[in-house]
């Protein structure tokens, strides 16, 4: 019996999600179990910690190692190594996809061990230079956090390779569960270390969530027959490949951490806790870019790269399309109930223990003007990732250099009105709009144009059921704080919250409906579909089925 359920174990975490619907759907539920957890993470940081000079020290010292892990795995994994080892992969070619899989790995361990060790050693000038406006005290303790993040890194660039290795394979649900496990570990450090070590606690938890992030994610990848090797072989050309996709976009990468420097040397010199705002309005605008970007566009990236191996630029246009559209439908209504909800849900979600009024006040601002460009933030995941999957790195690198230009000036000009660190925010959303838009503008040109109608069309409809749902949504809330509901109540802010959401999407839903919008068509057959959960993540037994109704669909729209 106990041999039966652990073979039936391993044969659950190895099914193969063989469609971007049924990928995505692994994905988003992950994502979204861990995004909740990553709310619960940062009510307990607001419950135990408040908007306070040692979370500013915290959120200070992710900077440097972010830094680090983007550039050499963010750069290496989405835009170069997954397209080459999955095309590898396709050519049956497994024992020289893993070789190139240990080479760029250990020249990651490295660049990493060289860059690491640069960071430690001059940990306290470059604080200051990140976080300016922290006190003298605030920077030591800033250099001890950083440092100890730095090995956190280690665990998570191993575990980024496995991730990329397993969807490679088409194997989500392990890799999505990952992050789960680095917030879990996070949720330790505060409930159980915080008490006697402060924030210190989260810190350590780091370490511990970025450990539990590779582990488990590494008896699977033994199962499909990968084993470390000290590698380094840069001759071979599928390394050689890697390096070449890869430069291009680092360099992006380096430009785009422009962005949050900025922000964070700004919002240090805007007084304690104003890093803390920042961070945490931050956290909660990313709940749908994570859930639905996130998901959508990493389950998308294999298809569009076999698609355009193959040659087949028609279907690689549908499969962008489809995927372009299912982020609008998703975020557009998000970003609405995000602006008209701001404040009711920064005091859900982190009006509790140390975190005051004053707080909750300056994190709904912050928060409402993140959420403009949720939708843009969003379709960012699935343009970039078309490029990738095209062998073009260099053109999201320039198009984010604009965007970087224009973050900064704008967050230099914002910061010092009245808008102070939700200034911050706007800036960041014109920019999100112009990143989008260039890219599109520019992958229209590349793919030899989409059809407008296709195109446009859907759009037009999900921005306009997203609108009148605003104002389904915006007047009851009105109406029910200031003459019906007492909110000064948090069970009553609840209800008040459900209530008037509930309504609203109900309202989006209908008019979706009305529109005969094909992207809610799709989500309701997923919906379906996972009343019956193993034929949605591992069967697939209605592959042909969903795609015949996404023709379908297509056809009804044109």
């Amino acid at each position: 019996m106990v041999s039966n359920f652990l073979k039936n174990g391993t044969n659950f975490f190895k099914q193969k999600q063989e469609n971007i619907l049924s990928a995505a759907a692994v994905i988003a539920l992950m994502m979204l179990a861990s995004r909740f957890l990553g709310l619960l993470r940062d009510r307990l940081l607001a419950s135990y910690f408040g908007a306070s000079a040692d979370l500013d020290v915290y959120f200070a010292a992710f900077r440097l190692p972010d830094i680090l892990f983007q550039l050499i795995i963010m750069g290496a994994l989405s835009a170069a190594f997954i397209p080459v080892f999955s095309e590898y992969l396709s050519r049956g070619k497994e024992k020289e996809a893993f070789a190139i899989t240990n080479s760029v790995l250990n020249a990651s361990f490295l660049v990493f061990g060289a860059l690491a060790g640069l960071i430690f050693i001059f940990a306290y000038p470059l604080g200051k230079l990140i976080a300016p406006g922290l006190a003298p005290w605030q920077i030591d303790k800033m250099v001890v956090l950083t440092r100890l993040m730095l090995l956190g890194q280690f665990f998570l660039i191993a575990s980024n390779f496995l991730t990329g290795v397993l969807q490679s394979f088409q194997r989500f649900l392990v890799p999505a569960v990952a992050p789960l496990m680095y917030n879990l570990g996070i949720i330790a450090g505060i409930v159980i270390l915080s008490p006697g070590l402060g924030i210190y606690g989260p810190t350590l938890g780091v370490i511990l969530g970025s450990f539990l992030h590779f582990i488990i994610q590494v008896p699977l990848i033994y199962a499909f027959g990968f084993r470390y090797a000290a590698k380094l072989d840069l001759g071979h050309q599928g390394v050689k490949e890697v390096i070449r996709l890869m430069l291009p976009r680092t360099f992006g990468l380096a430009v785009s951490q422009i962005d949050p420097t900025v922000d964070v040397i700004l919002a240090s010199l805007l007084g304690a806790g104003s890093i803390s705002v920042f961070n945490l309005a931050l956290h909660l605008q990313s709940l749908p870019v994570g859930v639905f970007a996130f998901a959508i566009g990493t389950a998308a990236l294999p298809s569009l790269a076999k698609e355009y191996t193959e040659k087949n630029l028609d279907k690689f246009k549908q499969i962008f399309l489809d995927s372009f559209h299912q982020i609008l439908f998703l975020t557009v209504p998000a970003s609405v109930f995000l602006l008209v909800l701001r404040l009711p849900i920064v005091r859900l979600v982190l009006g509790t223990g140390k975190f005051d009024w004053a707080s909750t006040l300056s994190t709904a601002l912050t928060l409402g003007l993140f959420s403009l460009s949720i939708c843009a933030q969003s379709l960012v995941h699935v343009l970039a990732r078309a490029f990738y999957a095209l062998h073009n790195t260099k053109t999201p690198v320039v198009v984010s250099l604009i965007s970087v230009g224009i973050n900064v000036v704008a967050a230099l000009i914002l910061f010092h009105t009245r808008l102070e660190v939700a200034g911050l925010a706007l800036a960041a959303s014109l920019a999100n709009f112009v990143n989008a838009g260039l890219l599109l503008y520019i992958l229209d040109k590349k793919v030899g144009g989409f059809e407008r109608k296709k195109l446009i069309l859907p759009a037009t409809k999900i921005f306009t059921a997203a609108t009148i749902m605003g104002l389904a949504t915006y007047l009851p809330v009105k109406i029910l704080d200031q003459v019906f509901i007492d909110t000064s109540y948090v069970a009553n802010l609840l209800v008040l919250t459900l209530l008037v959401s509930s309504f609203g999407l109900m309202t989006y839903i209908f008019l979706a409906y009305l529109f005969d919008l094909k992207e809610l068509r799709i989500l309701i057959d997923i919906l379906k579909r996972i009343r019956n959960w193993p034929s949605i993540f591992f069967k697939l037994k209605d592959e042909e089925a969903i795609k015949e109704k996404i023709i379908e669909g297509s056809e009804h729209d044109a």
